[in-house]
């Protein structure tokens, strides 16, 4: 398995969204995290707006009824 660029990790974390990452792909965004900091941050906010994204969701669900 070779190291990904931060353009294929870009693309995972993406496809990461719609469909269940192979342990392989894991691995290798795990590794690629491990040492790159600008895809360390960018994961982290992906993860931090699809937090908010949700909660404002359930929100939104919430007056409704």
């Amino acid at each position: 398995m070779s190291m990904l660029s931060c353009k294929e990790v870009t693309r995972l974390v993406s496809q990461r969204q719609d469909r269940a990452l192979t342990f392989g792909e894991r691995v290798v965004l795990r590794l690629h995290f491990a040492i790159c900091e600008g895809c360390r941050n960018m994961n982290e906010q992906i993860h931090f707006l699809r937090r908010a994204m949700r909660r404002l969701a359930a929100r939104g669900e919430e007056e409704k009824r």
